[in-house]
């Protein structure tokens, strides 16, 4: 489906009868979502420890938490392979404290990389990955949720052999840098729950069509190979301008859970780029997006976490994004426009899509 005159005015007639959260009677997400088997959050990072609003909304709405950056090699490692893991004890000393299960994210991603690890040999990138997983997740080892092992393997446009993301990873060790990484991971903590994760699937474009059969080849080599891989992450970045197809994405979870993984959706917001400036409109059709998209796919009995990518446009990362700007320019729009992508404004007030949540998490006992 792609957003256009039509399928603008169908959202707006179905989601007529919406009014927005009344923040003194709306839901708990955490409570709810662990009442029909699925565990909600949100992504943070250091703002917590500034912002002491968001700080008690992550508190209170978020049973687990995605670190956003701190975790990633650039940020934790900046200078070279010694790691800086001040910002990262304290993330970490916040979510025990607060009884909420955290994961890191995108450990072996290969955008992104710092300038020290361009420069190695292949030999010593590879000791590099082994350092910063097997270091990184053995110092929290007892004290994590989980981890975003490996980011985004593939992504056929950089036309690499096997559909593969370029970056030094897979140039400094080929696709063997995917089980490696596991490995070491499993090693240094075998509690934990390591995910690899995925962008693009979500959509029916030939983007996401080209990852699927990809990601689902690669997770069941992993698998078959004894590889120690807990759940599949798919980020969920929804782009309502682009064609989608929920059911068929739907069917594909259940191809990859029949390979013995749970799902997860990591990094859940919908991108309102095409959508109209006025704001009554665009919180209505990113609700009605929202709701669609989680009533279909949380059928999936193995869908078990759902983490949003910041719980308020506050945080929201399209905020000030050239790519983000620009395109609401091309479609017409206003590009200085405040975000409306997440669940609460920039005051943190609940919008219309926290009750769609609400509303599509609770019809999941009807399945």
């Amino acid at each position: 489906m792609i957003l256009n005159r039509r399928t603008f005015l169908a959202a707006l007639a179905a989601t007529a009868a919406y009014r927005p959260a009344d923040a003194a009677a709306t839901p708990n997400l955490g409570s709810l979502a662990e009442q029909h088997g699925l565990l909600f959050g949100s992504a943070f990072d250091r703002e917590i420890f500034t912002d002491a609003s968001y700080r008690a909304l992550i508190k209170s709405s978020c049973r687990i938490g995605s670190v956003e950056n701190s975790f990633k090699i650039d940020w934790l490692r900046r200078n070279g392979i010694t790691a800086d893991f001040r910002i990262t004890d304290r993330l970490v000393q916040f979510a025990n404290s607060a009884k909420i299960a955290l994961r890191g994210t995108a450990l072996v991603w290969n955008d992104w990389p710092p300038t020290w690890l361009k420069s190695l040999s292949a030999r010593e990138v590879a000791a590099a990955l082994d350092r910063h997983v097997g270091e990184t997740i053995g110092r929290y080892a007892g004290r994590m949720q989980g981890w975003g092992v490996v980011n985004e393997p593939f992504y056929p446009p950089h036309r690499q052999t096997g559909g593969y993301r370029k970056g030094p990873w897979l140039e400094a060790m080929g696709p063997s840098y995917i089980p490696r990484a596991f490995k070491v991971a499993a090693a240094a903590d075998p509690q934990a729950k390591l995910v690899l994760n995925e962008a693009f699937c979500e959509q029916d474009d030939e983007l996401g069509r080209s990852v699927r059969p990809r990601l689902l080849k690669l997770v069941a080599e992993l698998k078959h190979s004894g590889v120690k891989l807990d759940a599949v992450g798919f980020q969920a970045h929804l782009k309502p301008h682009l064609p989608y197809n929920d059911q068929a994405f739907a069917t594909f979870l259940g191809q990859i859970a029949a390979l013995d993984v749970d799902i997860y959706i990591t990094e859940f917001d919908v991108d309102d780029e095409g959508m109209p400036d006025d704001i009554a409109k665009r919180d209505r059709l990113v609700a009605d997006r929202c709701e669609k998209f989680l009533r279909t796919i949380l059928t999936i009995p193995r869908v078990k976490v759902l983490i949003c990518w910041h719980l308020s446009d506050r945080y929201s990362w399209y905020k000030d994004a050239d790519w983000y700007a620009r395109a609401i320019s091309e479609n017409g729009g206003d590009p200085t426009r405040k975000v409306r992508t997440h669940l609460t404004d920039g005051e943190l007030r609940p919008k219309l899509a926290w009750d769609a949540v609400a509303r599509a998490i609770e019809a999941r006992s009807e399945h």
